[in-house]
């Protein structure tokens, strides 16, 4: 309480002006009258529409300011205050139809929200985003100052930003300890940092983004580094960031950001989304992220997988048999288990696609029957699609390397897939393999590396392809160098850390989902890298980590959060790249 008043006797000395605001808001101004650091005679503070308005006169709207909306209903309300930022190349404040809908989303879950806007365009003479971190600090120390009067808790405040607006946000989430502008009065004495972020698509995150510019090479021909701007000081709190796979911003900025988060053992969030341009992606994403992170209240009781997904309901057929014909397996190991493949068919069948899946279990064992296969095939053969589950050769090979019997049983199976798919209705053409843990690094394997031979071959069913159209790795295990057997002793963050040796990346390697938790100990960047690579290789794909969540993070998860609707992620993969039609 003593904090809260310290804020309002700040903000009370500080003598604000506000004036009646649009949608009965209020705005605020963010500074005293003749006090604004590095005034230019050229900026204005307007979002687009205002500024858009015929008889619009520049010189009134010079002030940067808070624009305050109605709070929530009284039965909803939390203590929350969420700061929404526009983006619009640190030329204006374009993003008004977002903004409207922050509003209403956060609104809704009992936020208080406060629409941020700042001196556009850019500033002569100055870091092309100076003028908007000045005001972005202070916006900041206005609103903490207003927590008491406005009932939500200084130290539960959230940014969401879009571009520019998401450079900006992600610069007041890293670097609230580096003074953007001089002290001018009492306000400046609270702090300036956020609680936790929302970056949709930040622009200029890379250092070929330094001055300013779209970076569209930053990650393809390029590799890229982090834009020095950010200090990722004591301060940075957890983000959450947002990134469209073809955006010329370049989405290796956020992976960038978010390596530097995970060395600092920040809870961060990265979803990456395959082909798309510039935009917003995934708000309910952000959501799901407030809420794990516990913004929102107390994190609900977590539920069982197998227990939502109890029974094969939706299954219309069910075949069972081998991988190998008898004498016929190579690199026969008297330990390992038989591998064996089993078709599930739908009732409804709604996609000609097939989706193989198959567990991990540090290939020392793995399981067709469960959480990790049972509960992802009665959800795909309740949408429809056909799913054939795989048993491969486990425990790991003595005088072989962990995965080769495995990739071998793999590269049959697919094979095995394709040679049946037609006379089944289904598409020889559309088969998409998916795998955790042990099973992610065997996915990887069966993407990466399908040009390069498992096994001699032994008949004709080996000159077909075992190619993949897809592949879905939950969090993928051995991916590099710093884990190649057991957990990532860097957390992958390390430089040197990179890639496996086995994977090819030849030129059979096919468009990824990834979806891995934060907090694992075989690391997210396992998945992040390999995105990276992919991207390099122009192959789009989707990548989701879940902050706070461990390896197995869906065995047990809680509802409305990312751990708890992984399985649409994939699902959208599949409709986004049209592979289930």
């Amino acid at each position: 309480m003593k904090m809260r008043s310290t804020y309002l006797f700040a903000a009370l000395a500080a003598g604000f002006t506000f004036i009646a605001g649009a949608d009965d808001s209020a705005r605020m101004f963010i500074w005293p009258k003749g006090k604004m650091p590095d005034l230019q005679p050229h900026q204005i503070a307007a979002m687009t529409d205002e500024a858009g308005q015929k008889g619009f006169d520049r010189s009134q709207h010079t002030e940067p300011y808070l624009e305050w909306f109605d709070p929530p209903a009284a039965e909803k309300r939390n203590d929350i205050c969420m700061i929404l930022i526009s983006g619009g190349g640190y030329g204006s404040c374009c993003d008004v139809g977002l903004i409207k809908l922050w509003r209403k989303t956060f609104t809704d879950l009992g936020c208080q929200c406060v629409n941020f806007v700042y001196r556009t365009p850019r500033p002569k003479d100055l870091p092309f985003y100076q003028s908007a971190w000045e005001d972005g600090q202070r916006a900041v120390r206005v609103v903490r100052s207003e927590a008491a009067k406005r009932g939500f808790n200084p130290e539960k405040i959230g940014a969401i930003g879009m571009s520019a607006g998401g450079h900006l946000t992600v610069m007041l989430a890293t670097s609230a300890l580096t003074p953007a502008y001089q002290p001018i009065d009492a306000i400046d004495e609270i702090p300036c940092h956020i609680n936790w972020a929302i970056a949709n698509a930040p622009a200029y995150n890379t250092l070929g983004a330094a001055k300013g510019d779209p970076t569209p090479q930053d990650g393809t021909s390029v590799v890229p580094s982090i834009n020095p701007c950010f200090a990722f000081d004591a301060k940075t709190c957890p983000i959450t960031f947002q990134h469209g796979g073809k955006d010329p911003y370049s989405p290796n900025g956020s992976t960038l950001c978010y390596r530097e988060l995970r060395k600092r053992k920040i809870p961060t969030e990265l979803h990456l989304y395959a082909d798309r341009p510039h935009g917003a992606y995934g708000l309910d994403r952000a959501v799901e992220f407030m809420r794990q992170m516990g913004y929102l209240g107390p994190v609900a009781p977590e539920v069982g997988l197998m227990q939502r997904y109890p029974n094969d309901d939706a299954r219309g057929g069910y075949e069972k048999e081998d991988v190998w014909p008898e004498g016929k397996m190579p690199d026969v190991r008297a330990n390992q288990c038989k591998p064996y493949l089993e078709w599930h068919q739908p009732k409804e069948l709604k996609t000609k696609a097939i989706q193989i899946i198959y567990s991990g279990g540090s290939y020392m064992g793995n399981s067709p029957d469960g959480f990790e296969v049972a509960p992802m095939r009665r959800y795909l053969n309740g949408k429809g699609m056909t799913v054939v589950t795989m048993k491969y050769r486990t425990p790991r090979p003595e005088g072989l390397a962990k995965h080769v019997t495995a990739w071998e049983d793999l590269q049959r199976a697919v094979r095995i897939v394709r040679s049946k798919a037609a006379a089944k209705g289904l598409d020889p053409d559309r088969i998409g393999i998916m795998g955790s843990s042990a099973g992610g690094h065997l996915t990887l394997m069966g993407a990466f590396s399908s040009l390069t031979p498992a096994y001699a071959p032994i008949d004709d069913l080996d000159k077909l392809s075992c190619s993949v159209q897809w592949g879905i790795a939950i969090y993928p295990a051995y991916a590099l160098t710093d884990g190649a057997d057991h957990g990532n002793s860097t957390g992958g963050n390390d430089d040197s850390a990179v890639p496996v040796p086995e994977f090819a990346f030849d030129k059979g390697t096919c468009p990824m989902c990834f979806i891995h938790g934060d907090a694992d100990g075989w690391a997210a960047m396992n998945s992040v890298k390999c995105w990276e690579k992919l991207r390099m290789m122009d192959i789009q794909c989707d990548l989701h980590t879940l902050a706070l969540r461990p390896h197995c993070f869906q065995r047990q998860a809680s509802p409305g959060t990312g751990s708890y609707t992984w399985m649409d992620r994939a699902w959208e993969f599949l409709s986004h790249k049209g592979f289930n039609k």
